[in-house]
């Protein structure tokens, strides 16, 4: 077998121990901002370029954008190079953007400490629509704000699908229960196929 080929053999996807988190290449803590986002960049860029690549995360929420950037880089980097098998660990709380950010990830590659919550809930949105102006103009203005709420409907639903994609949990469940701000311990978790393992 020749050198190329060799990189592009898959890792074999055999479920992990602590062991394997003992020292993440990646650790997140704090809000998912673009202060994180530029942290994040760098360790993945300093990431090793094969084997298992471990992300540790800790989050109370945030910019839901940034979650879905270093989501992207993610799954970019998995598609370009299937040497590495990079893998999430969430510890204590991955709430909102950090449940985002944990989508991205294949099912059988995350994983949550003991005792964490993931929260799943609702984008939120806090606008006000000034109308003034010629009366097309004011038609213009409140299009404008449907069609992004719109939008930011159809790319949370997107998360929502990558993040039961292969579980026991159905997006109409999620649909149903995000309103209200869904809470789940991580051996619930693991019950429901959200994750492959507490650790």
């Amino acid at each position: 077998m020749d050198a190329l080929s060799n990189q592009t053999e898959p890792l074999p996807r055999a479920v992990l121990t602590p062991a394997d988190f003992s020292h993440p290449a990646i650790l997140l803590a704090g809000p998912v901002d673009y202060a994180m986002y530029g942290f994040f960049r760098d360790r993945l860029m300093a990431a090793p370029e094969s084997g298992l690549v471990a992300i540790e995360i800790s989050t109370l929420g945030g910019d839901p954008e940034v979650a879905r950037m270093m989501g992207e880089d993610i799954r970019f980097h998995s598609d370009l190079d299937s040497r590495r098998r990079f893998v999430v660990l969430g510890k204590a709380a991955v709430y909102s953007a950090g449940a985002t950010f944990m989508s991205f990830f294949a099912r059988e590659n995350r994983y949550l400490s003991r005792g964490t919550r993931l929260m799943i809930h609702e984008r939120k949105l806090q606008a006000q629509v000034t109308l003034d102006g010629p009366l097309k103009s004011c038609i213009a203005s409140l299009k404008a704000k449907l069609n992004e709420i719109e939008h930011s409907i159809a790319i949370e639903n997107e998360g929502f699908e990558n993040l039961v994609r292969g579980s026991k949990v159905t997006l109409e469940e999620v649909l149903r229960r995000a309103p209200e701000n869904w809470y789940v311990e991580a051996q619930e978790a693991k019950a429901l196929g959200l994750v492959e393992d507490v650790i």
